[in-house]
């Protein structure tokens, strides 16, 4: 019998439980932040940033990134339509609003001239989502945050193992944000982390994520500004520097598997995650869109992967489609990609074998169509 195929999950080892367990049976009284610092390092050696603070959430990271740019009501702030919520919902907490524009039909990303003919003056910041490890043209959104003094921030939630010509994801933006949560190359379970090169930034976002008491303080309990809750457990950062660690084997698993596919569906009438030149792809979701031409029903696949215990992923759904937003048809892109691609099964432990059954399983969706 065939043992189910998840879409994901992630890879610990004895080091994780070692560090974990460690956490577990020492980390308390002086010793309650160490792991943390440790993870933050790190992460922020990694990366190649200045500033690190680990936090509970990348969604909690944002918010508190947003915060600390002084956004709130009646400011704008510019994304593209396909995206998970989370990228969305820290600019409604604030507040603000969230602008979106259409996505470019290679990368699923921002596309910049859509981008630079949606600002306004309340304008207040352009959020470029690496969209399942995808890259954002960063080089154009820069440029154009320049030409309108409007900061760029980058959502690298799902792209730990990207590189934009020799910068990591995450570390070109005002700040940069990951996530952590058990789907993703990296995990602490759930956690994110914000990083930035901006030494005034980092301060305040620092005192924002400790309910609002600034470093230094002496006074006991004195909150200076209202913050946020938003920390990582020391137990969550030593999974993280275990995972850390192994990065660099992690990420090249996700690429092996996506290699892996890509060869295989060299004949479909597929595009998959894309890598133009100068760049690496950490590929954290293999992704196949169907060419527009071809008759495809993604629904069907996804029973028949049900059927033979193979977890598949719906592309996420235009961001206006959405109840609590208002529909935006005109973005073309946004509206034609998400019924035709599905995400594939991608993490660390899948054997060939397993990924054979994936292959054979689209194959067999195409060929139902074409008989």
């Amino acid at each position: 019998m065939n043992s189910r195929i998840f879409y994901t999950k992630p890879s610990i080892t004895e080091l994780e439980v070692r560090y974990a367990t460690d956490a577990a049976e020492n980390g308390w009284g002086e010793r309650c932040y160490e792991y943390i610092a440790r993870f933050e390092n790190a992460f922020r050696q990694h990366l190649g940033v200045n500033y690190a603070i680990a936090t509970s959430s990348c969604t909690g990271a944002l918010h508190m990134g947003l915060a600390a740019l002084d956004i709130g009501s009646g400011d704008e702030v510019i994304l593209g339509d396909i995206n998970w919520i989370a990228s969305a919902a820290p600019v409604t907490y604030l507040g603000a609003t969230p602008v979106f524009v259409d996505v470019l039909p290679d990368t699923w990303c921002l596309d910049p001239s859509q981008v630079e003919a949606a600002i306004t003056p309340r304008t207040r910041a352009i959020i470029a989502v690496h969209l399942y490890g995808n890259l954002c043209d960063m080089d154009s959104l820069i440029a154009i945050g320049r030409r309108h003094g409007i900061p760029v921030i980058e959502d690298a939630a799902e792209a730990i193992g990207s590189i934009w010509h020799g910068h990591r994801a995450g570390s070109m933006g005002e700040f940069g944000v990951f996530s952590f949560h058990g789907t993703k190359t990296i995990t602490t379970g759930e956690g994110g982390m914000f990083v930035t090169q901006n030494e005034a930034l980092y301060r305040k976002v620092l005192t924002l994520s400790s309910h609002g008491r600034m470093a230094g303080q002496a006074r006991q309990f004195w909150p200076d500004v209202l913050g946020f809750k938003y920390k990582m457990s020391n137990i969550q950062a030593a999974i993280g520097c275990a995972q850390m660690e192994r990065v660099d084997e992690l990420i090249a698993g996700k690429r092996r598997i996506f290699q892996y596919y890509q060869d295989q569906f060299q004949t479909l009438p597929v595009r998959m995650n894309p890598e133009p030149t100068g760049t690496t792809n950490g590929f954290w979701m293999p992704t196949i869109v169907v060419d527009i031409e071809t008759h495809w029903d993604r629904d069907a696949l996804l029973a028949e992967f049900s059927r033979l215990d193979i977890d598949g992923r719906v592309f996420f759904w235009p961001l206006t489609m959405l109840p609590m937003f208002s529909p935006a048809p005109s973005h073309t892109v946004s509206y034609s990609i998400y019924n035709r691609a599905i995400n594939l099964p991608t993490y660390h432990d899948l054997s060939s074998t397993q990924l054979d059954r994936v292959v054979e399983a689209v194959k067999l969706g195409f060929q139902a169509k074409d008989e």
